[in-house]
Formats: C-alpha cells, structure tokens, sequence
C-alpha cells in the first residue's frame, strides 16, 4: 500500500492499480468500475466523476469516496446501483407467490397426500378362540388347529404334532414343545424320550394304548429347539384349552418347564415337581421331562416318587 496524491491509503489491486467501491451514500447506492492507477488517479479526481455521475455535489461525492476508502473499500462490484432492501423483499414476495401455486400431482409430497386408513390388521389370539369354541370334537379341534395360519412356527415345522394315547383316558400328559424326533414322527413323545416316558408308566403299571393321553403346549417344533415366544404360546392357548375340555381327563400331567409355564403360569420344574396345583378344573401334578431325566439320570428318583403321587391321586379320584 502507498499514499496517493491527495494522502490516502489504498490495497493495492492488478498490475499496480488500486480498485475503490462505492456502496452507500446519504441512502443511494454509488457505484464507479474505474479502477485507480498509482498515482493517476486521485481522490479529488473521483470525486469530479462522481458529481458527474449522480445529483450529489462534487464535494459530497468526494467526501463519500474518501469516507469508503478509510473503511477498506478494495473493489467495485457493479456499474450500477443496487438497493439490497428492495432485493430481500422481492425475493421474499416471490417466495410466497411459487408456494400458492398448486404444484403437479407428480410433485405433490406424499406425506402432503391424504393418509389411507390401514385395515386392521386380525387379532391371532382372538381368531384361536373363536376356531377352539367352533370344534366339537378332538377331530374338528385338531383340523382347526392344523389350518391356523397366524403362527409362524408352523412354516419350519416339517409335521403337525397333536397327540397320541387315549382319548378320555383318566390322566392327560401336556408335554414341552416337539423336538426333533417328534416333528419327524409326527406324534409326541418320540424318540428316546418317548421310550423312556414308555417305560416309566409301564412301571405303575400304565400304558399310553390304555391309560393316558398325550399331547404338547404347542403342534409344532420351534426353530433349533428354542423356547416358545410368549405370542406363540398366547395364540396355541385357547386350542390348549379346548384341547383339555374335549379329551376330558381327570388329572393333568405339566411335563416339562414350558408345560408348567402354560399352564399354571409359573415356571422352575425342579422347584415345582411333585407338588399339586390346579389348572382348567383339574388337580395339576408338574414332572421331570424325559429329556431331562436322560440328561440328569440321577434325577429319576424324583421322578419316580412323582409317578407314585399320581398312581395314589387316580385311586383316590
């Protein structure tokens, strides 16, 4: 930077040359594209120009000139005047115009579009009572129970396990969820667990041709043998509950954890076994599952003064 001829400091620009702006003076807006060369072209020059381009007098253009030179002024960035006020409403008028204009249909948001109300969607449990109220016989029950299409465990499943054993037998079995010989078997109670269960009743002296009948808290496997949802349980429950009121027994076996959590509520098999409850109006005995006992050998004792509780339970009944 250096002082011009009239003692002024100016940024210089290009090739030696000075660039000053006029923005706002006295309300209007001055503008020169003048550029000032270094030493040719004073403050008392552009102000001569500056009285010839506008109404304001030589001197009060100059002391604008001067005024904007003391503030930094570097550049000229138009030929003509612009008031930055009016810029702002226009552009807020215009904005306003193009929102009243109704767009195409193509355009239109679809959050901006009437929302479509959603049917809703069935209720699983409740369709499962209204089937389970509908058969009147294990047949029907298990027809209504085979064609419900709510559970999603039915589409792993390779068979639908309903039960086995006598129908109107005095003692009703309610086993876990069917594992994997069941679900091949299509019966419940299969497999090593099915022939130690066998083998358990023989010894006070029953038999599942004769004695009992079997069924599941649930007719179809679980993926990888995992424990029923709660959902899954809801919906198999009111056919669980029919399933009882047809076959008619007059006591009931919860075989297993899963089987004492439908039907009495609560689970812990090993703190519950061998103490009566009471579910669907009937004495409820909780027992070893044989899948547990063929893990847990040692714990066939207790299973053993389990199957004596429900042989003196049948003679008392």
């Amino acid at each position: 930077m250096s002082p011009d001829s009239d003692g002024f400091l100016g940024p210089g620009g290009k090739d030696g040359k000075r660039v000053v702006t006029l923005t706002f003076v006295l309300g209007h807006s001055l503008s020169c594209a003048d550029t000032i060369s270094e030493g040719s072209f004073t403050t008392h020059e552009a102000g001569h120009r500056f009285a010839q381009m506008e109404w304001v007098d030589w001197h009060s253009a100059r002391a604008a000139l001067e005024w904007q030179v003391d503030l930094g002024v570097t550049e000229v960035i138009g030929e003509t005047p612009v008031d930055r006020y009016a810029l702002e409403v226009q552009a807020r008028a215009a904005k306003a115009a193009s929102n009243a204009v109704p767009q195409p249909v193509s355009e239109v948001k679809s959050q901006d579009r009437p929302a479509i109300p959603k049917q809703a969607l069935p209720d699983p449990v409740a369709q499962a009572l209204e089937l389970a109220a509908r058969a009147d016989s294990l047949e029907a029950l298990a027809a209504a129970q085979s064609g419900f299409e709510h559970c999603d465990l039915k589409k792993g499943a390779r068979n639908f396990v309903f039960a086995d054993g006598v129908a109107g037998a005095p003692v009703m079995i309610i086993g876990d969820a069917p594992g994997r010989d069941e679900d091949q078997q299509g019966k419940p109670f299969a497999g090593r667990a099915g022939h130690l269960l066998d083998k358990m009743l023989a010894a006070v002296d029953m038999s599942r041709t004769r004695d009992v009948y079997i069924c599941n808290v649930l007719p179809w496997r679980p993926q990888q043998n995992s424990d029923p949802k709660p959902a899954e349980l809801a919906m198999m429950m009111p056919f669980m509950r029919r399933h009882i009121a047809l076959a008619a027994p007059k006591v009931l076996i919860a075989m297993g954890n899963q089987a004492c959590g439908a039907l009495l509520g609560r689970k812990g098999i090993t703190r519950l076994r061998g103490q009566w409850d009471e579910a669907e109006g009937l004495p409820v005995l909780p027992m070893l599952h044989p899948d547990y006992l063929l893990r847990q050998p040692h714990a066939k004792r207790q299973a053993w003064e389990d199957l004596l509780a429900l042989k003196g339970k049948i003679r008392a009944l």
